[in-house]
């Protein structure tokens, strides 16, 4: 692997089709773009469509060639979810690159339409079941990409006696870290599974480290808290990088010929918080095949979705 590899190693992309989820703003953003670059189509999965709408606007001006086309997609609506893979289906598009990119950090507690706690009905069950309800329309070489973060160390563990906080008092950073940790176990118990088909789609994870992005400022919004955004606002300027950079790894995980099903992609820095994109390490929970097929069936279970 390069020790600084960049979009400018992005191969050329033209006949690729690629869905990226939250492509409107941050790493969805920059992928969206940079893919397009390349020559991909990309379909820009967004919840709020005056925004990818905007947001296409603005690639397009950045880069004319650029393929784009936006499709509404809730992922704390499973019905969303269902129509967005149907309406796929439907046109019988063909889907090389699926890069679930979207989504929350740290909100105060809520509940997804379908009464799931809301970081983990929208960061892991939304996109388990949009994953599934689009293997059919996976080429045999797709790749699926779901980026995790370093926060899946930021919790003890899922606790599947209460994975919607009904009995506990709601940890929005712990509830947090839960959702990133399935996003891993999902990766891998989906790579296992891939394996086992016989299937030669891949499954890999990635994560931005910590980059400025507006992710980290929509709790403090939907708080109406001056002070947590102003101490975002501090952080992100002492210590993150670019959400530019935070892209890196996400992209290598999408595009890169020397990337593997099961890997984990993401900065090569210090504690991995930024760098270039690079095979990285996670903790051994997160490897764990028994509690991957725990959660592959409670996954199964909640959204109604069933996979190979």
């Amino acid at each position: 692997m390069s020790e600084q590899w960049t979009t400018a190693n992005i191969p050329n992309l033209k006949g690729i089709t690629a869905i990226v989820t939250g492509a409107n703003s941050g790493l969805g953003l920059h992928s969206t773009e940079a893919l397009a670059a390349a020559g991909a189509k990309v379909i820009m999965a967004c919840r709020n469509q005056a925004k990818a709408n905007g947001a296409a606007d603005k690639i397009r001006a950045e880069v004319p060639q650029a393929d784009l086309e936006v499709r509404s997609l809730d992922l704390s609506d499973l019905a969303s979810v269902r129509a967005f893979a149907e309406s796929i289906s439907k046109d019988g598009i063909t889907i090389h690159r699926l890069v679930n990119n979207a989504g929350i950090m740290a909100v105060p507690e809520g509940r997804t339409t379908d009464g799931f706690e809301m970081q983990m009905g929208t960061n892991h069950l939304g996109h388990f079941a949009l994953t599934g309800l689009l293997l059919g329309q996976l080429s045999e070489d797709a790749r699926i990409v779901n980026v995790s973060s370093m926060a899946h160390r930021w919790t003890p563990g899922i606790d599947f006696d209460d994975l919607h906080w009904e009995s506990r008092r709601y940890n929005r950073w712990q509830a947090y870290g839960d959702s990133k940790l399935a996003n891993l176990l999902f990766t891998f118990g989906l790579r296992d599974r891939l394996a086992k088909a016989g299937s030669g789609i891949m499954a890999i994870a990635a994560h931005p480290g910590y980059s400025d992005t507006h992710l980290q400022f929509v709790a403090a919004e939907q708080k109406q808290s001056k002070l947590e955004k102003w101490a975002m606002a501090a952080a992100n300027a002492l210590v993150a990088q670019s959400a530019e950079m935070g892209a890196l790894p996400s992209l290598y995980a999408t595009t890169a010929d020397e990337v593997e099903s099961g890997d984990f992609i993401g900065p090569d820095g210090f504690q991995q918080m930024r760098g270039y994109p690079r095979k990285v390490g996670c903790r051994k929970q997160a490897r764990s095949t028994e509690l991957a097929d725990r959660l592959w069936n409670v996954s199964e279970e909640l959204t109604d979705t069933a996979y190979l």
